[in-house]
């Protein structure tokens, strides 16, 4: 057997992925091995390879399944909401609530929302899912005067920013950004159900209300790599008849 007959493996059963919906469960490296007449380290090795390549996730104690990576777009014209982004992508949203308590703002989110520190807010901490897959996990902090009954809200309705509009009346829009690929802290990883040293998405972003410009929530959300391909759209859209490669550097940028 040659040292790259697992990258040969890999290539066939990516192939063979192309077309299978997302959580299709892979044989283990016992079935891989007996299928392609390899023993268990090359197997395991070829199952390391998609997961290298963002094709499956790996469960410990569960499995192999296919991923299935969506497109979450950040831009001017979308909504800085978790539900809406999904769902235009063409997938299934979902939110469970772990904690909600009134906390004193801390000092690091008092500029953001421009109050005092020690304002009484909100904090909200969820893990989101995509199809019914674990997909981030994210922090979020609310003035307690926007929405004083908060945790009832989030227990009628998912989507947050559903909830600012309809109970605040704000109308909530992404006023800055920033993404980055780091390593979370353990208590994420572990709430994500990944290996501590695996890298993810850093969403941190702050909403104002389109009328009065006040800040409504700030956020910090961990995504998985294997479930999110974050796109940033910067500036209009395209001119008509553009070919897509000729803006791509102008008008957006693709976080991969």
């Amino acid at each position: 057997m040659t040292a790259t007959r697992y990258l040969e493996i890999a290539d066939e059963l990516a192939a063979e992925l192309a077309g299978a919906p997302a959580g299709t469960r892979l044989d283990g490296e016992h079935g891989i091995g007996r299928r392609f007449g390899v023993g268990r380290a090359a197997a395991r090795a070829a199952l390391q390879e998609l997961e290298r390549r963002l094709l499956v996730r790996r469960v410990q104690g569960a499995g192999t399944f296919v991923s299935r990576r969506i497109d979450y777009t950040i831009a001017h014209d979308r909504r800085p909401s978790w539900h809406e982004t999904v769902a235009a992508a063409g997938a299934t949203p979902r939110s469970v609530v772990r904690s909600i308590e009134t906390r004193p703002l801390p000092a690091e989110h008092a500029p953001a929302l421009g109050l005092p520190a020690g304002t009484p807010c909100h904090r909200l901490v969820r893990q989101s899912y995509i199809d019914d897959l674990l997909a981030a996990r994210g922090e979020e902090w609310v003035p307690v005067e926007l929405v004083p009954d908060l945790g009832l809200a989030v227990h009628a309705a998912d989507s947050l920013d559903l909830i600012l509009r309809q109970v605040a009346r704000v109308e909530p829009v992404r006023a800055w950004c920033r993404v980055s690929l780091d390593v979370p802290p353990p208590a994420v990883c572990a709430g994500l159900e990944i290996e501590p040293s695996r890298p993810v998405w850093l969403v941190e972003s702050l909403s104002r209300d389109a009328g009065s410009g006040r800040a409504v929530m700030c956020s910090r959300s961990w995504m998985r790599s294997d479930a999110i391909r974050v796109v940033v759209e910067l500036g209009s859209a395209a001119p008509s008849g553009a070919r897509a490669d000729d803006t791509e550097g102008e008008e957006h940028g693709r976080l991969a």
